[in-house]
């Protein structure tokens, strides 16, 4: 999947660009004032879907550079982002959880450490979003 996603603009006649690129653009155009709170949460969906947080960095900190770029943000800052929300991502990614849960004696309710462990991520993707907000601005 990572591979396909990465490699999808090599189409060809089409003269499409990559997926990352398309993406970026597209959200970028829809999401740029708030960037800097969204740049985590991708990264938590990047390590959720794919199980890591290496690749979720591989998936989408083209997409992150891309936005930060077109929307005139500091790059560096925005892929900063991206890692911080991946390695949160991390902590409720499906194969972690049922890993966890096996060793501790909680198999079978890996949906209940799930739902508990995610507000816990995308507070700490808030937190990181709005401290980069408020720095991003010296």
């Amino acid at each position: 999947m990572v591979k396909i996603f990465l490699n999808s603009g090599d189409n060809g006649i089409q003269g499409l660009g990559s997926m990352p690129v398309e993406l970026a653009s597209a959200m970028a155009s829809v999401f740029g004032s708030v960037w800097e709170f969204l740049a985590p949460v991708i990264g938590i969906f990047g390590a959720f879907l794919s199980g890591s947080a290496t690749f979720s960095n591989m998936m989408f900190s083209n997409l992150q550079y891309t936005a930060a770029d077109s929307l005139g943000l500091n790059t560096q800052l925005v892929l900063g982002l991206q890692m911080i929300g991946a390695n949160a991502g991390n902590m409720m990614c499906v194969m972690n959880v049922v890993a966890a849960a096996t060793v501790v004696g909680m198999a079978g309710r890996e949906s209940e450490i799930i739902r508990k462990t995610m507000p816990i991520a995308l507070g700490y993707a808030l937190i990181a979003g709005t401290i980069a907000t408020f720095w991003g601005g010296f």
